[in-house]
């Protein structure tokens, strides 16, 4: 989640899936993906600032391998909506406010999208490392046992930075919106924007914040839970209702329901 402070509040940025994507066609959503063997490294912490493997994947509940999942987050951030999560080596996050520079980033980030480039390989060719320490750990979901499709997702909060504009790829998404989390919840409630449960519980927990600093700042110290969400009977049109820890009925529901 990218988020930043607006005129009316904080406001995180969102894109909207393809609609020919499977699964998730036209769902609006963070950038996001899986962890792909060119994010691991022998030697991830020379690419990283700010938080050691050790320390990655502590906070993940791993034994070894955590920081990957902060490499892969950069990367998706990366090639779906433009931005890196990067800084030199004076600790200052890189700017692509020249259109050279923004050029040149341009074409790295189809490099990497298109899988002709890893994301280390562009650090060490720009001479920049992953600002890790301001990434932080925000939610673990895993889908419910007896889905179609399962998934064990980590969510990361990280704030836009000044110089960059995110933008879609116009290929796995196909449009890009900020919104206060507020307005983005009443705007799937109204049914103008389709999202996934984690999605919106992840707007509510984030739009508990007025700033982002404030979020941030939380977010730093915060003790993540895995949600394990589970199914039971109900009259929706798939025939199910989505139970969350703390919803009447969650105990009784059968994981495999």
């Amino acid at each position: 989640m990218l988020v930043r402070d607006g005129q009316d509040g904080m406001e995180v940025f969102m894109l909207r899936r393809n609609l020919a994507s499977t699964p998730w066609g036209g769902l609006y959503l963070f950038p996001g993906g899986a962890v792909d063997e060119a994010d691991r490294h022998a030697d991830l912490e020379s690419a990283c600032r700010g938080r050691s493997d050790e320390q990655a994947s502590a906070i993940l509940g791993l034994d070894r391998g955590g920081l990957a999942f902060w490499v892969a987050a950069v990367r998706e951030c990366f090639e779906e909506a433009g931005v890196l999560l990067a800084s030199d080596a004076d600790g200052e996050v890189i700017s692509f406010a020249d259109d050279e520079t923004a050029a040149r980033f341009d074409a790295h980030r189809t490099a990497v999208d298109s899988g002709d480039r890893r994301i280390l390989d562009v650090l060490t060719a720009e001479a920049l490392s992953i600002t890790a320490g301001d990434i932080h750990y925000m939610s673990h979901w895993i889908t419910p046992e007896g889905a179609p499709r399962r998934y064990d997702t980590r969510f990361f909060v990280a704030a836009a930075p000044r110089y960059q504009i995110p933008l879609h790829d116009d290929r796995e998404t196909i449009a890009h919106v900020w919104l206060r989390p507020a307005d983005a919840l009443e705007r799937q409630r109204a049914g103008e924007l389709e999202m996934l449960p984690p999605t919106i519980e992840n707007l509510k927990a984030i739009g508990r914040f007025a700033t982002s600093a404030e979020l941030l700042a939380a977010a730093a110290n915060a003790a993540v839970p895995t949600i394990l969400p589970r199914l039971a009977p109900g009259d929706t049109a798939h025939g199910v209702r989505i139970l969350l820890p703390g919803d009447e009925g969650y105990d009784d529901a059968l994981p495999s329901a």
